[in-house]
Parts: C-alpha cells; sequence; structure tokens
C-alpha cells in the first residue's frame, strides 16, 4: 500500500494490483490540436550537427553574438542577496521578490507579489515539506524571508539554443500530427466539454533517456484554452528533462505559458516576465530528488492550479501546502474566465536520427502494462469546478499517439481516484 509523505512526494514500499479500466477514446484530433505545436526546435542527429565549414563564426560575429548574449543575461539574472551552489551544478541566486523578472512588465512594475489566495474546498489539508525535495536544498542552505531562488542562467545555457532571443521559449512552428512527419510524441488523459478552474494530479517522477541534446521528455498538466489558429492559451506545469534548455539529464520542476500558441508570448519558468514568484522554498527550473526506481522507491509530486475567484489570477501549488506564486490574470485572454480542456500526460521529441525512431524514453521508459514500480503514472486526477471546488474527472479518456513506442492505460479505484499508467522505451522491435 502506498503511504504519503510530505511534498506530496509518495513512498510505495508493497506493489498493489489494480484492476484497470481501458477508456477507448473517440477520434477528436480537432481537440488536441494544440499538441500539434513544436515545443522546441528539433535538429539532426548530434554527431552530423557540427559542419566546421558552415558553423565556424567570424571573429566580428562571434563577439557580436557574445555581446547580445552577454545582454541577455543582464535582463535575465537579478542581483543576488545571496547564492547558493547546488550540488548538482546549478548556481541558485536569492533575488528580492520585487526584483524578479516578472516585475519588468510594465503591468507589474513597482507592485509586490499579492497574498495567497482562498484554496478550492475539499483540498488536502498541508503537510509539512521535507528538506530536500530538490538537488538545491540539499547544500543545506535556504533563501531568505523576501527573497526568491532562481536558477541562474549561464552564457552555455544560451550557446545551446538557436538564439539568446529564443532561449526559454518554444518553438512556432506546427508539425503534422502523423506517424511519418510528427518531431512530437504525446500519451495523454485529458477532460473537455465543461468550464475549467484549475486542475490538480500526483506526478510519478522519473530519470528518462534522453538520447538527443535537442530532444527532451517531459510529464507535466496542461490547463487549455482558445485555439489552434492563433489565440490558444495555455497554462503549464510538470517535470522534464531537457539537455538543451538545461545543459543535463536530471528531472527538473518546470513551469510554461503562452497566449498566442507559442509564437511570441511567453516562457519556460522565470526567464520572461511573466508569472511571480511568491515561495522562497522552490527553485523553478532545478532538479527534483529524489525519483523513482525501476522495481524500487515510487516518488511522486503533487502539483495543483487554480484560478482565484476573486482576483482571476491562476495559481501554483507544489506539493501539500507550498503556494509557488501566480500567472497574472492580464497575461491571457480566454484563460481571464475558465479553460475548456485539461490533460495530464507525457510527451517527447523525436528528432529521428539517422532515419530510425528515438530511444529517448517517456515516463519511466516502460509500457504502461508493466503497472506499479515499473510504469510511470499519474493518480488522483482532479478539476477545480466553478464553485472553487476540487472534483474527481469526469469522462476521462486516454490517447497515445504512436502506441508501440508510448502506450497509456488509464482506470479507476478507490485508493487512486481516477489514473493511468503511460510511457515506453521509444525505438523497439514495434517501433523500428
Amino acid at each position: 500500500m502506498a503511504c504519503s509523505c510530505c511534498c506530496g512526494f509518495t513512498f510505495n514500499h508493497n506493489q498493489q494490483q489494480y484492476q484497470h479500466q481501458l477508456v477507448s477514446p473517440p477520434i477528436i484530433s480537432l481537440l488536441l490540436c494544440f499538441l500539434l505545436l513544436v515545443s522546441a526546435p528539433v535538429r539532426a542527429d548530434d554527431s552530423n550537427e557540427f559542419d566546421e565549414t558552415n558553423q565556424k563564426l567570424r571573429p566580428d560575429e562571434e563577439l557580436g553574438k557574445m555581446k547580445l548574449i552577454r545582454e541577455h543575461l543582464g535582463k535575465i539574472n537579478k542581483p543576488a542577496v545571496k547564492t547558493i551552489q547546488s550540488p548538482d551544478g546549478d548556481i541558485i541566486d536569492c533575488v528580492r521578490t520585487d526584483q524578479q523578472p516578472a516585475f519588468d512588465h510594465p503591468r507589474l512594475m513597482g507592485q509586490q507579489p499579492l497574498a495567497a489566495p482562498e484554496k478550492p474546498t475539499g483540498h488536502d489539508p498541508p503537510e509539512e515539506l521535507p528538506q530536500e525535495y530538490q538537488l538545491w536544498r540539499n547544500s543545506g542552505e535556504s533563501c531568505p524571508d523576501g527573497t526568491i531562488p532562481i536558477r541562474r542562467t549561464t552564457e552555455g545555457d544560451l550557446l545551446r539554443a538557436s538564439s539568446a532571443g529564443s532561449y526559454g521559449r518554444k518553438s512556432t512552428t506546427p508539425v503534422r500530427r502523423d506517424s511519418s512527419s510528427s518531431s512530437h510524441e504525446h500519451s495523454v488523459g485529458y477532460v473537455t466539454g465543461e468550464q475549467y478552474y484549475g486542475a490538480k494530479a500526483a506526478i510519478n517522477v522519473w530519470a528518462p533517456k534522453v538520447t538527443s541534446r535537442y530532444e527532451f521528455s517531459l510529464s507535466q498538466m496542461w490547463v487549455i484554452s482558445g485555439s489552434f489558429t492563433g489565440d490558444l492559451n495555455t497554462i503549464e506545469a510538470g517535470w522534464q528533462v531537457s539537455p538543451e534548455l538545461y545543459g543535463d539529464s536530471n528531472p527538473r520542476f518546470f513551469t510554461y505559458w503562452t497566449t498566442d500558441a507559442y509564437r511570441a508570448t511567453g516562457c519556460y519558468n522565470l526567464l520572461c516576465s511573466g508569472f511571480v514568484q511568491t515561495s522562497n522554498k522552490i527553485a523553478i527550473g532545478a532538479a527534483i530528488s529524489p525519483v523513482s526506481a525501476y522495481r524500487g522507491g515510487q516518488f511522486d509530486i503533487n502539483l495543483l492550479i487554480w484560478k482565484d475567484p476573486k482576483r482571476g489570477n491562476w495559481w501554483l501549488e507544489f506539493g501539500s501546502g507550498l503556494l509557488v506564486g501566480y500567472w497574472p490574470a492580464f497575461l491571457f485572454t480566454h484563460l481571464k474566465d475558465h479553460a475548456t480542456m485539461v490533460q495530464y500526460g507525457g510527451e517527447i521529441v523525436n528528432s529521428r536520427p539517422n532515419g530510425m525512431h528515438t530511444a529517448t524514453q517517456m515516463g519511466s521508459g516502460h509500457f504502461s502494462g508493466e503497472g506499479f514500480g515499473k510504469a510511470s503514472y499519474f493518480r488522483n486526477l482532479q478539476v477545480v469546478d466553478w464553485d472553487n471546488s476540487l472534483i474527481s474527472v469526469r469522462n476521462l479518456r486516454v490517447l497515445a499517439d504512436h502506441p508501440n513506442c508510448y502506450d497509456i492505460r488509464g482506470g479507476v479505484n478507490r485508493v487512486w481516484g481516477n489514473y493511468f499508467y503511460y510511457g515506453g522505451p521509444g525505438r523497439n522491435v514495434r517501433c523500428p
């Protein structure tokens, strides 16, 4: 049986069998069209990436590039009250809350973060958080009151990006959703057809193998409204492994938002003005610790996103009771009112090196049929209704773009409520 621990991590000591109730979705590709968006530039295999005759910059070009990078770093990295060296190599800057990137926005300049709003009814009571839920916390250091921890962006981070201006932003190029040309593959559960004011789930954390620096693997919740044609609004939170964005293979807590289908607005984490962080205990973009092990300890994080009924801002909670911060209502068009879809699940980028399917893993890297302790999962799926109450999802549908590579299997029971197992290894005998 699973026993809950603070910070939303769950330590499952004994394997438990559940009766799966498979959910077969209808063909409703239009409802999921936002998933056609490319979340990161897709490039050739690393072995063919650098052609010296094309990649070599003239000295004046190199100087110009470095100047742009340093100017961009000056905008992103704010003065630190205190600096913490994380065991994984990250540098965490403790920045005054009113000097964080969000307050560069004209609508927020000179303001202070807002106080916490009323939480949805039916929310579990907060539990005391452990100290080691991110690797930087293992240092024994913490950020003082009145500051927030921000992962410092380095020159190396920007040099991995296609340009300094594109760092931390998703690509705007749509891709076709078919087995021959789609570069992004998903295994998701979703609900639609109602008005949603938030979402909650416990997400199993793993460290999947990502085989190219230009691919990623993530597991997240999406809160969605608008259309794919240009005014799509999304709020996103979860964990991801992204060598291009972070320079390593650690699973990291992340957020994202956009109001125009990823074209010009929004960014990851705190890499642009938008999300207002209020917590001094968690660093968005920093590595999560511990993670789950195959046939071993299982660890998950609780995430809750909900709309403040009074001010309309969208708040984010990590674990049980740790308020991370909020997305101001003025950032959005459709999400100023409510969401029309909530999604949960995994996504990978498949750059198709040498014409073969990528071996980048989703979730644990194992198919859903392996079940507890082996496959990754989402459990206790809930949404927030018009009355600011958490309720179980109704009519959950599941969909895998390429089930021979990554699949999904849903079910319901009294312990986990609505849940699903998902993921897979990518390239295998059925997914060449």
